[in-house]
Parts: C-alpha cells; structure tokens; sequence
C-alpha cells in the first residue's frame, strides 16, 4: 500500500544498474504521491595524504556524477516528475544518513549494491548501513 503523504523522496545514485532501477522505482512512487525526488551522488573522499596522487581521479569522478545526475534529471523530467540533484564528497553512509535526517526526507529509495568492489552475502554495505541507521522508511530495490 502506497502512503499518500509522501512527498520528498531520497535516492543515493552512483551511477550503477542498481541505483538506475531505485531512480526507476523512486519515479514510480513519486508518480503515484505527487512526490518530488532528490538525487544524491557522493563522491568518497580519501586521507589527505593520498589527495595529490588521486586528485585526477577525483575530477574524473566529479565529471561522471554529472554527466548521470543530468541523465536522470532527464529521465524524470521525461515522466513529469521534479528531480533536484546533489553532487557532494565525503562518506556515503554519513551523507546519505545526515540528508535524511536533516531535510525532512519520507523515503529512501536505495538499489541493494552499488558500484563498490567489495560484495557483500545479499546487500550492498552502503543499503545496509542505511537500513539500520535510517529513522524514515527505506526501499531497497535488487
């Protein structure tokens, strides 16, 4: 059963199939609430001293959130639906908590695994921490 007073939907992308299916399902959701969604992309950050030797890679990075946050701006707006993205650096679990927390999120709509190397039994480490530290409700979407 779907909840009418959702209203603000938060989706963590990361560029990955499993984040495009939560966007896809966050947009159906929203389509059935009159919902707006978040897009948020967080960029790891690594310890200062490893900074000058990855800062290429940290460009490379900031370009290709970019680049798949205006695709889904596209997508969404494509099915009329308003999306605002948010591009920032630090830790995925803590950024993704404190957004929820913070800005009065409904939902969470998060793929089960990421673009991370490290595979967990059934969830992605990220979906998994949010599940346990969220107070709002959240989907996990495989």
């Amino acid at each position: 059963m779907i909840r009418k007073n959702i209203k603000k939907i938060l989706v963590p992308l990361d560029g990955s199939k499993n984040s495009l299916r939560g966007l896809d399902e966050a947009i159906y959701l929203a389509r059935q609430c009159h919902a707006t969604i978040t897009g948020l992309y967080v960029i790891p950050i690594y310890p200062r001293n490893f900074t000058d030797i990855i800062m290429p890679y940290q460009i490379h990075l900031t370009k290709s959130a970019k680049k798949f946050m205006e695709s889904a701006k596209t997508t969404c707006a494509q099915k009329g639906i308003m999306f605002k993205s948010k591009i920032i650096f630090g830790s995925p679990i803590m950024e993704i908590d404190y957004m929820a927390k913070n800005k009065g999120f409904d939902i969470i709509v998060i793929g089960s695994r990421g673009q991370s190397g490290l595979k967990e039994a059934f969830l992605g480490s990220v979906a998994k921490a949010i599940i346990h530290k969220s107070r709002i409700p959240v989907l996990v979407i495989k």
